[in-house]
Order: structure tokens, then C-alpha cells, then sequence
């Protein structure tokens, strides 16, 4: 019988594959102005590469994000973090927009794949007395973009060749990662219909619906925030506020997404409506007081009020991933999950995409004080629409399923595969 990682091993190695792969997914970021500046494009060019990403993310979402629930979690990491590796290489081949166009596509299929796939292990991984999956979930984002942005920022004020160390590293990195997948324990029960889960939809079990209704409001706040730092932070900071420092755009970035940890942290054992409510009322806080920056054209300002917009992003994101994915069947969870990121990368993409275009028009201070009172309204309706649903059911999230006592018994090394 071929040797596996023990359970808690195996659980733990995926929550560091899942911070690898997100900051992977952060590090084109302090680097888009770095093209910019070499190939000549405008916001516009840079919000579309930036799109493009989410864009085949979300694609590969609709299309294999539940297949890891039907052939298995293993064979679908090993191929994505190749398709990872392929990306890179693609990145360090780049000399024009086409090819960054190119990466960002590969990336964001192997991303997507990774994203539910990841995500899923850590549910079917984690101890029942300590059930981590959901605050890992929602704490990895922040934790692996803020290293990726901050870690490029850094290359790209340091070194002559940012974008070859970063990409040439990683591409190693990944092809080590899918390599290392082979030690995984196998922890779907492969469903049959592996053929039928490539339909592209997005599926969330009836049980779940209304838990699902109620937190998209906040999921679009929160994730469309994050997308207009990720494509168009570094320009803020160095157009509206006069910084042209590489490193303090990508520190920008640092934190928003990295203190997006800490709420996650804080509010780990808070009941997850509790979480949901206050992550969005310290959403709201913090992006007025990035309102507030922009209008007395404040640098600190505008950090703080980042520091306190990624803790409430991250009390609200964890708030969210727990209640819509409690009790969820184990057949179920990659799709669930997908689901999730489904609509977290919309809102991640689309909203940047036309602020992109919004900031040569009327530009980027206009752009993102309009994007920020929608931020603040959206914060707020999700607010009021789960307070109301509290009150009329007394609770939005499903009944958990019952134990599998089978299942449960089974140890490590009988998990199948």
C-alpha cells in the first residue's frame, strides 16, 4: 500500500498549499505597473488583464469545481498545480500584453480548480472536536495575497529582475507542490456523475439556499473591495497620493488582506452570524474612512482605514464560509464551496474591471470614492437583510447533517485511495 501523510498532517500541508497557491495568485499585482511602464498600456489594458484572470477562475469554477467531489481530490490538485507551473513559465515568457493575457488565463483555470479543491480537503481533513476548515478558508485569502503582493513589492524595489525571480521561483515551487500531492490521503467518497458535474453551473444544496441568498450582499462588498485594491491599489497610491514606491503599493495591499487574517482570528469562535454582522459594520467603517482619506488626501489615513477594512472583511468572509457551509454533506462540498468563489470572483473582477475604465474617464479619485459608498450601502443592506432573517427564523443556516459514524471511524490510512 503506498504511504500517505497522517490526517493531521495532511490537513495542515493543504492549508499551506492553499496559502501557496493564493499568494501565487497576489504576486502579478505590485507587478502590473512594472508592465505598465515597459509595454505602455492604460488603466483600462491593466484592469483587463486583471479580469481575464477571474474571469478563467471563474470558468474554472463552473466547470471542474465539484469534479474533485466525484474522481477525487488527489488527481485534481496534481493536474492544477502543474497547470500552476505552466503559468509561470508563461509569465517569464511574456514580452507583451498578449502574453500576460496568456498567463493570467492559465493561472486563473489552475486557481479555480485549486480553489474548491483545497478548500474541500480542508472540511474533509479537519479533527471533529476542532473543526478549523471554515476559518482557514476564509483566513488563507488574505493571509497568501498579502504575502504575494508584499513579497513583489518588495522584488520589484530590490532587485533588477523582479518578474524572473518571483515567477522562476515559483514555477519550481508548484511542480514540488503537485509532486507533493501524490502524499495526500484520498478524502472524497467519489460520487458517480463525473461527466455531469462538467456542465457549468453553480450548485448550492437546497439545505443551504437561504443561508447562501442572505450572505451574498456582503460577499460582493467584501470581494469587490479586494478587487480594486488588487488591480488598482498600487496606482492609487502613487497617482492620488504621490507615492511612487513599488513596495508601499504592494504594502497597501499587506493591509487590507493581511489583517484580513487577524478578523478571521478574532472572531474564530464567535457564533458565524455574530461574525457575519460585525465584519460588516467594521466593512462599512473602514471604507468611509477611506472616503475620508481620498478627501483629505491622507497616506496614513488611507492605510488605517485599510487595516480596519481587511479585519472586517475577514470577520465577515469567515462569518459567511461557516454559516452557508454548515452541515454540508461531504459529496457536496467542492461544489459549495465553488458556489462561494463563484460569487466572490465576480464581484472580484467585474467591479475593477469597470473602475479600470471609469478612471480614464473621470479619474481614479472619482472612481474610487463612487466604488466605495457601494461598498458601504452593500455592507449595510447585508446587515439589515440578516438581522431581518434572524428574526423571522431565528437562524439562516442549515440543520448540520448527520454524523457518517462509518465514516468517522475510518482512520487515516483507510481513507480511500
Amino acid at each position: 500500500m503506498s504511504r500517505r501523510l497522517p490526517r493531521t498532517a495532511a490537513f495542515w500541508s493543504v492549508a499551506v498549499l492553499l496559502v501557496l497557491m493564493l499568494a501565487a495568485s497576489g504576486v502579478p499585482s505590485p507587478l502590473y505597473r512594472v508592465y505598465q511602464e515597459e509595454f505602455g498600456f492604460g488603466s483600462g489594458v491593466l484592469t483587463t488583464i486583471f479580469g481575464i484572470y477571474a474571469f478563467a477562475l471563474l470558468l474554472s469554477l463552473l466547470v471542474v469545481g465539484g469534479l474533485s467531489d466525484h474522481v477525487g481530490r488527489r488527481p485534481v490538485l496534481i493536474a492544477a498545480f502543474l497547470l500552476e507551473a505552466v503559468a509561470m513559465a508563461l509569465f517569464l515568457a511574456a514580452d507583451g500584453v498578449g502574453w500576460l493575457l496568456a498567463a493570467r488565463v492559465v493561472q486563473g483555470l489552475a486557481t479555480g480548480a485549486l480553489t474548491s479543491t483545497l478548500g474541500a480537503s480542508l472540511l474533509d481533513l479537519q479533527h471533529p472536536d476542532r473543526p478549523h476548515g471554515a476559518f482557514i478558508n476564509s483566513a488563507s485569502p488574505g493571509l497568501g495575497l498579502s504575502i504575494g503582493a508584499a513579497g513583489a513589492g518588495l522584488l520589484v524595489q530590490s532587485i533588477a529582475s523582479p518578474a524572473e525571480w518571483a515567477f522562476g521561483v515559483l514555477a519550481v515551487v508548484f511542480v514540488f507542490a503537485a509532486l507533493g500531492a501524490l502524499l495526500l490521503p484520498e478524502s472524497s467518497p467519489r460520487l458517480p456523475g463525473a461527466a455531469a458535474s462538467l456542465r457549468p453551473r453553480v450548485h448550492v444544496p437546497p439545505a443551504h439556499r437561504r443561508a447562501f441568498v442572505v450572505a451574498v450582499p456582503l460577499l460582493v462588498a467584501c470581494w469587490s473591495l479586494g478587487g480594486l485594491y488588487a488591480s488598482l491599489g498600487p496606482s492609487l497610491v502613487a497617482d492620488v497620493f504621490g507615492i511612487d514606491n513599488h513596495l508601499v503599493g504592494g504594502l497597501l495591499i499587506l493591509a487590507l488582506n493581511g489583517t484580513g487574517v487577524l478578523g478571521s482570528l478574532a472572531l474564530r469562535t464567535a457564533a458565524p452570524e455574530r461574525a457575519m454582522v460585525l465584519g460588516a459594520l467594521v466593512v462599512a467603517a473602514g471604507v468611509t474612512g477611506t472616503l475620508g482619506a481620498l478627501l483629505a488626501t491622507s497616506a496614513p489615513l488611507l492605510f488605517a482605514s485599510a487595516v480596519v477594512t481587511g479585519f472586517g472583511f475577514g470577520a465577515a468572509f469567515l462569518g459567511a464560509v461557516a454559516t452557508i457551509t454548515l452541515g454540508v454533506d461531504s459529496g457536496h462540498r467542492a461544489g459549495l464551496l465553488a458556489a462561494v468563489f463563484v460569487v466572490g470572483y465576480l464581484a472580484f473582477s467585474l467591479p475593477a474591471i469597470a473602475a479600470g475604465i471609469s478612471a480614464n474617464g473621470v479619474g481614479l479619485t472619482r472612481t474610487t470614492e463612487v466604488y466605495g459608498v457601494t461598498v458601504v450601502v452593500l455592507a449595510l443592506l447585508a446587515v439589515v437583510a440578516m438581522l431581518r432573517a434572524r428574526r423571522t427564523a431565528g437562524s439562516i443556516a442549515a440543520v448540520p447533517a448527520p454524523v457518517d459514524e462509518t465514516a468517522d471511524r475510518l482512520a487515516p490510512a483507510q481513507l480511500p485511495g
